[in-house]
């Protein structure tokens, strides 16, 4: 299902102005900033969290930016005061957290991710735009196109995974929701590319901490996405907390000046994250808050949120030399262009009665759900238990079960639980339901409730037991050292499993948890990153089989947190694992100290993971066959045109994401070994076969080399077409 343009909304909205041209904004940029005192440009660049109380420093011009309000008639309120009430009538940007929908809540982005349909993301984005427009916000943080490969880090849920290419279709399609095809139309909502750059690398997973990055590696995996948003016409972008070699990114002239305005040709606002600028004194980088205002400026910063150091020190620092004028006028520019292409001066107020009309539109429910239902990853389904056709009566069991509030995962600010359709709610209208949570929370430690859910188990068909994360587990400052199922919910898993019956585990989580041990307990598992408002009902057509899973992982998955961070395309070492491991428990008392071969592989857990990047099984069976490469050898201008044949073998009609891999075999740099340049969504039915095709062109093998130059190097490379990134025969090709 896609959404076709909203018509009831059409209607709903006045019609807004046509958009000036460029030229014309720069003009209405430079009368305006021409009228402005430095007291006036200083307020441009103050952003504060809330409404009312600000009334004063709004009429006065102190304030350019505000954020966390959502109501309209507050929003409204405090709009006629800068509108009306200041000198210069300048509106204010209304600013919120909208990361996977407003109020109808659609799958975390990591959920969003495993879809590997960025089409489907473009269309959640643009849902989430039009509620949160309509209760008058129009400029989201989001999206997070953080590079993230260690689930310790509790943000991991609200990026893309760990591979840069799926996290580029994923940014430039959420910034392509958000943001329409007109900036001026009352539905469009400016999107904020963050947070730049490195902050997903976090050591030890530990939020806000270090990153030891090179600039190779920035290049090569950490900008793309970011260049690619740009390029797709992000309107602004977000400083990171995290320093990079020594240097926070909110205060690193090199990031924010010579690569993203010069090298990138960025001509949208950047803005802090949430005191970014003030916190560069607790990294010790700066000596105070003044100090760190003339750095955070200086370094290209055009708003500021909640560190107040604009509004207390930019005027003194300018008096004084240490910021030229000239570079607080740059800063205004982009914040009074950005409020012009937004056609805030034309259209400043919002409809006070749109914001409950649009929000829960059934086309919104509908594309919810089916973003649920593709986000879904089947991990294991032993002797096919799964779908559950010939149940009639079943335990619905577990903390996840009922969990509205948890289901809607992290940052559903605006999300409201009494919307959220549950799984318990949703299997009652399929399945004779006996219910027993066992375990009240995520986290219960308490086993008192498991024997009777394990009485219940052996009046029933099968088991059902959803278990994972609470939201609150997960998200920005919500790091964990160990990663498994948390409380006795591993418990309960084992001992329904002892009561014989069929057990299909759920796990509504927000990170990729190590679940080894509890897939031996149970004959199918379902993963599914917190859902959202209609993750029951996803759930529900999932386990009656009335929808197929389709949902590949975007993330490796781990058998330990020691393992992490773990990616698919981590760079090749000299003393690769070929598979020959002799784990911890066979090793011989007194072996020889390099008898055990001496690769790269851990003693306890082995070489690989758990599950391998763009793993999903299915309902049916996947065969790819007759995969060919149009010929052996390439120029740099040209494109490899692959083909293959995909068969549906089994009985269900399906959706297999088939994934196009490369390596470069010998590089002057140190290469990866694997890349996933192409990904497609085909659709098959029961025995069906189509010929499909994907084309990459040679350009889209560069890099950035050893002397840091982005180019084609000439030599061999292989590549595989296969389901996943760890399975296929790879093909041998050379660029001359």
């Amino acid at each position: 299902m896609r959404l076709k343009h909203l018509l009831i909304f059409g209607a709903l909205f006045a019609v807004s102005c046509a958009a000036p041209a460029g030229d014309e904004i720069d003009r209405k940029v430079e009368d305006l900033l021409a009228k402005m005192t430095l007291e006036e440009k200083i307020g441009q660049m103050n952003q504060v969290s809330g409404g009312y109380q600000f009334s004063g420093e709004i009429a006065k011009g102190n304030v350019g930016s505000i954020l966390n309000i959502v109501d309209p008639v507050e929003i409204n309120a405090v709009q006629r005061v800068a509108v009306e009430e200041s000198r210069l009538g300048i509106p204010l940007l209304v600013s919120r957290d909208v990361i996977h929908g407003f109020r109808t809540i659609f799958p975390i982005p990591i959920g969003l991710a495993a879809t590997f349909d960025p089409a489907l993301v473009e269309q959640g984005a643009r849902v989430a735009a039009v509620e949160a427009t309509a209760s008058g916000v129009r400029w989201t943080f989001s999206p997070m196109l953080d590079i993230a490969r260690d689930p310790r880090w509790g943000r991991i849920a609200e990026g893309s995974g760990e591979d840069p290419y799926l996290d580029t279709q994923m940014g430039v399609a959420m910034v392509k929701g958000y943001q329409g095809e007109d900036f001026t139309d009352p539905t469009s909502m400016a999107a904020c590319i963050k947070h730049f750059v490195g902050y997903g690398a976090a050591e030890g997973g530990r939020d806000y901490n270090t990153t030891m990055i090179s600039e190779r590696a920035l290049r090569n995996t950490y900008f793309p996405a970011f260049k690619a948003c740009v390029e797709a016409g992000a309107l602004t972008l977000m400083t990171s907390f995290n320093d990079v070699d020594g240097l926070p990114s909110t205060g690193n002239e090199w990031l924010l000046r010579d690569i993203l305005r010069e090298e990138w040709g960025f001509d949208g606002m950047v803005v802090t994250d949430w005191n970014s600028s003030g916190e560069m004194v607790a990294h010790g980088f700066a000596e105070d808050l003044k100090h760190a205002t003339e750095l955070s400026i200086n370094a290209g910063v055009d708003m500021d949120m909640m560190s107040f150091g604009y509004v207390q020190y930019v005027k003194a620092l300018v008096d004084e030399g240490k910021i030229k004028a000239e570079t607080i006028d740059n800063a205004v520019r982009n914040i009074l262009k950005l409020k012009f292409r937004l056609g805030l001066f034309e259209n400043p107020y919002v409809d006070e009665s749109l914001a409950r009309q649009v929000a829960y539109a059934p086309e919104h429910l509908a594309a919810a759900k089916q973003s649920a239902v593709e986000s879904a990853i089947l991990l294991q389904n032993n002797n096919d238990v799964l779908p559950l056709k010939s149940a009639k009566r079943i335990l619905v069991t577990g903390p996840m079960a009922d969990a509205p509030y948890d289901q809607l995962g992290t940052w559903a600010f605006d999300g409201e639980e009494a919307y959220t359709v549950t799984p318990l709610t949703a299997l009652r209208k399929d399945y004779e339901v006996v219910y027993e949570p066992a375990l009240a929370y995520s986290r219960d430690a308490s086993t008192a409730g498991i024997p009777a859910a394990v009485a219940a188990a052996r009046s029933v068909d099968a088991v059902v037991a959803f278990v994972g994360e609470e939201a609150i587990l997960s998200g920005e400052a919500h790091s964990l050292s160990q990663i498994n199922l948390q409380g006795a919910q591993s418990e309960l898993i084992k001992a329904l499993k002892a009561t014989g019956k069929p057990i299909v585990v759920v796990v509504i989580a927000g990170r990729n948890l190590t679940i080894e041990r509890d897939l031996e307990n149970c004959d199918a598992m379902l993963y599914s990153f917190h859902p959202g408002t209609m993750g029951g009902e996803a759930l529900a057509d999932l386990i009656t089989g009335r929808a197929v899973p389709s949902g590949k992982s975007p993330v490796t998955f781990l058998r330990d947190a020691g393992q992490a961070p773990f990616y698919y395309n981590h760079p090749m070492t000299g003393r690769p694992n070929s598979g020959t491991e002799t784990l911890l428990n066979d090793i011989p008392l007194k072996a020889g100290q390099t008898s055990l071969g001496c690769t790269s592989y851990y003693l306890d857990t082995g070489y690989g993971p758990l599950f391998p990047f763009g793993y999903g099984l299915s309902y049916t069976k996947f065969e790819y066959a007759n995969i060919a490469i149009d010929k052996a050898e390439y120029a740099e201008g040209d494109t490899i045109v692959v083909e293959y044949d995909l068969t549906n073998t089994g009985n269900y009609d399906a959706t297999e994401v088939a994934q196009l891999y490369v390596r470069d075999l010998v590089g002057s740099v140190v290469r990866p070994v694997k890349e996933l340049k192409r990904f497609e969504r085909v659709e098959l039915k029961a025995g069906e076969t189509k010929h499909c095709r994907f084309e990459l062109p040679v350009a889209e093998l560069a890099f950035w080399n050893r002397d840091m130059e982005y180019v084609v190097e000439p030599g061999n490379f292989q590549l595989w077409v296969a389901g996943d990134s760890a399975t296929g025969e790879p093909l041998a090709f050379a660029v001359k």
